[in-house]
């Protein structure tokens, strides 16, 4: 299983190669629609590469809560683990 930091540097790769987002800027604690100007339409898109990156089900109820790139890649972690059980 990935560490919670390769999580966070595969979101980061995808934000910068298909977002265009501003590498400086996605630090665990930035904010997705604030700081890095994400809109819901993005955050569907973003989701749908991490699932097929991960093969993981990632369901609207895991990103209810969701605001900052570390709640992301938290996500992401709980997922892979509980698959892993």
């Amino acid at each position: 299983m990935k560490t919670k930091e390769e999580i966070l540097a595969a979101i980061r790769d995808v934000l910068v190669s298909e977002f265009e987002c501003d590498a400086a800027k996605l630090t665990p604690e930035a904010r997705l629609y604030e700081d890095l100007d994400l809109d819901s339409i993005d955050a569907v898109d973003l989701v749908v590469r991490l699932q097929q990156q991960t093969s993981l089900k990632v369901t609207a109820e895991d990103f209810k809560f969701i605001r900052t790139l570390g709640d992301v890649a938290g996500v992401i972690a709980r997922l892979a683990a509980e698959q892993m059980k």
